[in-house]
């Protein structure tokens, strides 16, 4: 859990709101993801947004490569339940038609947007409209005047540039922002987080960009992500993957509950397989943590592949399944309440979840 200190800091940001959620200010973090269907295929778009919805995204973002992407977006807002935010790079009349066509908020990074009055025709139409710019850096589009002054793609650099950005706008008369400043590289993504938390106010967006494929992504972002959180930084947040974006969510979901960020959910807790396993406990593993999600339910499920030592281990569980030559247990609190044949021991499991709280 976040000790007082790191909540405060956190309380210490302004809010902002998109669509009907704010962030900031000591709010909920929430889950962003980004659609990989072409935004200009409305009837894909939605529908993958409508099931990363269900599964627990709370803020969507759409790639709105040309106009056709751009109009879209008004008849996607029409369909969806969730804030919208239009990704723009590089032509700036892009960003205006997706504000103008419903985006809840947009993502630009002012360097590759053009000159300073485009930059301001962007602003200008936001501040119209009362829109939240996002502005994103990356580590590899760092501006060579930053890399020569720091030696490099530096933690400091990435943040020298973002708050160049952010005063740009601000001096423009507009300072409804969120900044996102992400790299590769998980500590110097820390680091650059750490520093730019105690030099600005405006809310955080965190994330390890281009993290890779599930399992590395999964294990770059969640000690990113970790690291960052833990110290009472981001307002929001996404989890990059290369797969599809439903794992992100599932992957954001368990990182803000593993640190107390969140509650409510089924926890699954899943033993090591050893020379004792008799059962094919990954893929029972697999099917329980499908099964478990349809259940709002705040309860922690241990599986389990001995049984011999199954119901000593979900002692701390408040349900359990374990299993072996055949014969499976279903275990309540450490418990045995149930033995069936192996094959019906998901089935038990799904019977209990029915009832459970009765």
């Amino acid at each position: 859990m976040l000790g007082e200190t790191e909540q405060q800091m956190r309380n210490q940001t302004k809010t902002v709101q998109i669509g009907d959620r704010v962030i900031g200010g000591g709010n909920p973090i929430l889950i962003q993801s980004m659609t990989n269907t072409k935004t200009q295929d409305v009837k894909a778009t939605v529908a993958q947004i409508e099931e990363l919805t269900k599964a627990g995204c709370e803020i969507i973002r759409c790639a709105v490569p040309d106009m056709e992407a751009a109009k879209a977006l008004a008849e996607i807002k029409k369909q969806i339940r969730i804030p919208l935010v239009a990704d723009i790079h590089f032509d700036y009349r892009l960003a205006i038609a997706a504000i103008e066509n419903g985006a809840d908020k947009i993502r630009i990074n002012p360097g590759n947007i053009g000159s300073s009055e485009r930059v301001r025709a962007v602003v200008d139409c936001a501040k119209e409209r009362n829109i939240p710019i996002r502005v994103g850096v990356n580590s590899g589009s760092l501006e060579k005047p930053l890399i020569e002054k720091y030696g490099g793609v530096t933690a400091e650099g990435l943040v020298e540039s973002a708050l160049d950005k952010v005063k740009l706008i601000e001096d423009m008369g507009y300072d409804h922002l969120v900044i996102s400043i992400k790299s590769s590289d998980v500590m110097m993504c820390v680091r650059a987080h750490e520093l730019i938390a105690a030099q600005t106010l405006h809310p955080l967006h965190v994330g390890i960009t281009e993290a890779g494929t599930i399992t590395r992504g999964n294990i770059k972002s969640a000690v990113g992500l970790g690291l960052i959180l833990g110290q009472g930084i981001g307002d929001t947040i996404r989890v990059s993957l290369t797969g599809a974006p439903i794992e992100e969510i599932k992957s954001a979901k368990l990182i803000l509950k593993t640190l107390g960020l969140r509650s409510g959910g089924i926890e699954v807790v899943s033993g090591p397989t050893c020379g004792r396993t008799q059962i094919d406990l990954i893929s029972l593993a697999g099917k329980v943590e499908n099964l478990v999600e349809q259940y709002p339910l705040d309860i922690k499920v241990a599986v389990m592949g001995c049984v011999v030592n199954g119901p000593g281990e979900a002692r701390e569980a408040d349900l359990g399944v374990a299993g072996g030559i055949g014969e499976g247990l279903v275990i309540r609190h450490g418990e045995v309440i149930k033995k069936v044949p192996e094959e019906e021991l998901l089935d038990a499991l799904r019977e209990e979840l029915e009832h459970w709280g009765e």
